[in-house]
């Protein structure tokens, strides 16, 4: 800093202001989401959950006294426009299983692969009924949300090819109970269960692998 002119430094200093300001914005709404309902929280709680969702929800279902005992995959498929002014569509990609080998083994895993899918799909289910309609104001952002993550999925694996575009996705969640171990006596279905919902046409940029 001492290098720097009087106009570098002032400018630097207001930058570190801002990060500043902006980490401690995010600390403390981040506090008041996880800590339990106060007087603060309550009379924020629509800005507070604003920042919040659905990129930092905090998730602490590792602690709960029932663990998950079911292995929830995400998959999608996509309708390509071709050239000609046809149309194909993609076999399902199983996006859960490329996020499961890309952690498999790695001991640093980033937080995008472990979460971002499965929070999704947790956001999304979570603001709709069991007919794939929206419940509350958060039901499109969650469409949105999902809807985009799918988008740039497709995209990195070239689904379109060199010369199609994508023009619709659909997603579909499969569901398989977790198997009991070999001592215990419960009994469990072995047969996946499908949530499938409707296909989503994608706005222009997004078929491009943007955001719309």
């Amino acid at each position: 800093m001492a290098a720097l002119s009087l106009r570098y430094q002032i400018g630097a200093a207001l930058a570190l202001a801002v990060v500043a300001v902006a980490v401690c914005v995010h600390l403390g709404m981040t506090f008041l989401h996880v800590a339990p309902a106060n007087t603060v929280s309550k009379k924020h709680s629509e800005t507070i959950a604003d920042w919040i969702y659905p990129e930092f929800e905090q998730n602490w279902k590792l602690f709960a006294p029932n663990p998950l005992q079911q292995n929830v995959s995400v998959q999608v498929r996509a309708e390509i426009r071709t050239p000609d002014g046809g149309s194909r569509t993609t076999g399902w990609y199983d996006l859960s299983a490329q996020d499961g080998r890309a952690i498999d083994g790695n001991p640093a895993p980033s937080h995008t692969q472990q979460n971002e899918l499965r929070r999704a799909w947790d956001f999304f289910v979570a603001t709709h009924d069991d007919d794939n309609r929206p419940v509350g104001m958060r039901g499109a952002l969650s469409e949105t949300y999902l809807r985009r993550i799918m988008a740039m999925r497709l995209d990195r694996a070239d689904a379109a090819g060199p010369d199609g575009e994508l023009a619709r996705v659909q997603v579909r969640s499969r569901t398989t109970d977790v198997p009991p171990p070999s001592w215990s006596k419960e009994k469990v279905s072995g047969k996946p269960v499908y949530r499938v919902l409707p296909w989503w046409t994608l706005p222009e940029k997004e078929s491009r692998g943007g955001i719309g």
